[in-house]
């Protein structure tokens, strides 16, 4: 995953903690002397871009890593593991041609502008992942055996050796054939099942459309899939190739180290300015149809909203920019669809929307100017919760802050633009008008961003001192201090959440509340990256972010890797996949002497205590004890590395996951007074129709989901338990 940075900002999560039996990506290729008809050369742009990075990252890097034979070789390994993540499509012998002929000048091509190594290895790349697809489908002719119950498919191959003959190769695909309609075998059960469900009671659906997928069987969905992915190779284009390349020599020095082509490049400034530059829509793929994307929500006021032409449930089926010829997107993904849509500002783009139970022949066409969109929604929230104990009612302030937002480009500008720290200084002063007892700053999920918004945060709530200390790749380190001269909007009871989602500057913002004494830290462990990215927004061709500094605490030690430990623990979401220590090419925590400051507070003799009350609550809370549940479940189900192929022990080894789940679920639903489900199939279907519901909704309509808001009653009641203890 690439991660959106600048400053100090990590990609937001998308994992997850929950078991979802999915059908494994096919991702090989077979042996093919087969030419493929679409040749990609790089452009002069791409070429210049790849010196220019390639210098900077041998020069300017906080690792001072040289771009030599044993870096080039390295870089070699993760360009081809990017390409063939499962070691199934390259041959052990094709591996070693490549290193010996690339490798220790992979590096040094780079610097130079030469692209023909990883071009060359990519053509290959899409030749045999032709064939593969062509294998499949042919493969899919034939009948196939789902019933081998003592034969296995490894299920993580990432560490496994490159296969040395087309043989294995073709054995393994095979077998990856037969796991995949097994996995499709059962869902259509299970989905004709909550079908039958849904018919038996119409409630269950809540108004939402869950309309059944399309009626085809195991094989009639792989064939149309693959001859999906194989019509979509054809649209990859040379962008995807330098993607790949400059992303896998900037992977070797960290993880956060990142190019983005052009249409990246916005994505990047929308997660840190909250503005993006296109129509004013969200889209998804249609359920039960997934060869369609249709519009989710529009932005009132936007671009698509002012054309009075485009509706909710609209479906898009061709795009084209101004005075080119429309596109047909039918079968395209969404994020192909957005590449289209989105573009500069005061620029046409005309889709072709087929309305809902429309006919082609109903399909129209709308232009429309492109512009600036503001995402009111995606910036600080604040509300209260109310917590009654022993007859008296508590009201605690709750600020949540996605991400350290602001856009600098508006501001070197001399526009108007918005800033995390000025919409959180306005916050709390909000809610201490409303004479709040405490209040809990939510970072939970929050990948982090300006360092210079961090900074004037804390200085919010800390009178005064240094907030973080940073060191470049020469050793040399700089004290960040707050600097409003004592100013301090907020000096109330405070606490903050975080898990294994805050990242970077959310780990700044809550190590500094720590090390002062400031208020109290609940949740799970960071993310652990502290390391600061220059963000290049002047190269040839896209943009990118490199690392230059690393933070640390102001006691001494490093954010990175190591994270920021909650005073008091809740438990964990989040796959330990997730975070930096399992990142490939980390940084490594160390330390440094610690900055002079003055603790404002006291917190750590308190600690046990509240960990004791907060743990006798969270022992009695349904939504944790579900959360426990559910983890545990999902554990067993990752712990496993290899599946059977055979379709009864298979749905057996499901129906045991299942059966833990509904039992898990239906344990909240009596705590809480609901009726629990009947079966699965009930379960699922209340489901989709909560997730259908919810899509259609803004992202500030959405009201927190019961397992959510728990961590904030929970986080409430330890920030109250903190005023009593301090009181005593």
């Amino acid at each position: 995953m690439k991660l959106q940075t600048i400053a100090c900002a990590v990609a937001l999560a998308t994992g997850g903690l929950f078991f979802s039996h999915a059908m494994n990506t096919a991702i090989a290729a077979n042996e093919s002397t087969a030419v493929m008809a679409q040749k990609i050369l790089p452009t002069q742009e791409q070429a210049l871009v790849s010196r220019q990075l390639a210098t900077l990252v041998d020069r300017q890097h906080y690792l001072n890593m040289r771009l030599d034979a044993n870096t080039s070789n390295r870089i070699l390994d993760m360009y081809l593991d990017s390409l063939d993540a499962d070691h199934s499509l390259f041959l052990a012998s094709e591996v070693a041609s490549y290193k010996k002929k690339y490798g220790p000048t992979f590096g040094a091509a780079l610097k130079a502008g030469n692209l023909e190594g990883p071009y060359t290895i990519h053509a290959q790349y899409r030749t045999r992942l032709k064939t593969f697809y062509e294998f499949m489908l042919a493969e899919l002719k034939k009948p196939q055996n789902l019933n081998q119950p003592n034969v296995f498919i490894e299920t993580d191959r990432e560490k496994a050796p490159f296969f040395n003959t087309k043989a294995e190769q073709e054995v393994h695909w095979k077998k990856m054939l037969v796991s995949q309609l097994i996995n499709l075998t059962i869902a259509k059960e299970e989905d004709a099942a909550k079908q039958k469900a849904l018919k038996d009671d119409p409630s269950l659906a809540d108004g939402q459309d869950l309309t059944a997928a399309e009626d085809l069987t195991p094989v009639q969905t792989l064939t149309k899939r693959y001859t999906r992915q194989l019509e979509r190779m054809s649209r990859i284009k040379s962008d995807d190739v330098l993607d790949k390349t400059l992303n896998a020599m900037l992977a070797t020095y960290d993880p956060h180290s990142n190019y983005f082509p052009p249409v990246d490049a916005m994505e990047l400034n929308r997660q840190t300015t909250l503005q993006l530059e296109g129509i004013g829509v969200s889209i998804r793929p249609e359920r039960g149809n997934e060869d369609y994307t249709k519009i989710e929500t529009i932005v009132d006021g936007g671009p698509a909203s002012k054309t009075g032409q485009v509706k909710s449930g609209d479906r898009i089926i061709g795009v084209a920019q101004d005075g080119d010829k429309m596109v047909d997107v039918v079968g395209w993904t969404s994020s192909e669809i957005v590449g289209l849509i989105r573009g500069k500002r005061g620029t046409k783009v005309t889709v072709k929307l087929l309305g809902a139970g429309a006919s082609m022949s109903q399909a129209r066409s709308v232009t429309i100017v492109r512009d600036v969109i503001q995402e009111e929604d995606a910036g600080v929230r604040s509300r209260t919760v109310d917590i009654t104990r022993d007859g008296k009612k508590y009201t605690i302030g709750v600020i949540e802050i996605p991400s350290f937002y602001l856009n600098y480009r508006a501001r070197r500008a001399g526009d108007n633009y918005r800033s995390v720290a000025e919409d959180t200084n306005n916050a709390l002063k909000s809610l201490a008008s409303k004479k709040v007892a405490g209040i809990v700053v939510d970072l939970r999920n929050n990948p982090g961003g300006s360092l210079e918004e961090v900074a004037k945060m804390i200085g919010q709530v800390v009178k005064s001192g240094p907030v973080v200390q940073i060191r470049d790749g020469n050793g040399n380190v700089s004290v960040f201090e707050d600097n409003d001269r004592g100013a301090q909007t907020y000096t109330g009871p405070l606490a903050v959440m975080i898990n294994l989602a805050s990242a970077s500057a959310s780990e700044i913002y809550s190590a500094a509340i720590q090390d002062y004494g400031r208020g109290i830290v609940i949740g799970s462990t960071t993310t652990g990256k502290g390391t600061a990215q220059v963000q290049l927004d002047s190269l040839a061709y896209g943009q990118a972010t490199l690392t230059q500094r690393k933070f640390y605490r102001i006691t001494g030690g490093s954010t990175q890797n190591k994270g920021v430990v909650p005073d008091i623990k809740l438990v964990d979401i989040y796959d330990e996949e997730f975070g930096e220590r399992k990142a490939k090419n980390a940084l490594e925590w160390d330390t440094i002497p610690t900055a002079p400051f003055k603790r404002e507070g006291e917190i750590r003799p308190y600690v046990q205590q509240l960990t004791t009350l907060s743990q006798q609550r969270v022992a009695k809370d349904a939504q944790f004890k579900y959360l426990d549940a559910r983890k545990s479940i999902a554990k067993s189900a990752k712990d496993q590395k290899s599946v059977v192929l055979d379709l009864a022990q298979r749905k057996a080894e499901l129906l045991a996951l299942e059966k833990q789940t509904l039992a898990a679920e239906n344990a909240r639903r009596e705590a809480s007074g609901k009726k629990p489900y009947a079966n699965w199939e009930t379960y699922q279907a209340t489901l989709d129709a909560l997730a259908e519901s919810r899509a259609k909704m803004k992202t500030n309509q959405r009201p927190a989901l019961p397992e959510e808001e728990t961590f904030v009653t929970e986080s409430v009641n330890i920030l109250l338990d903190l005023i009593a203890v301090q009181k005593q």
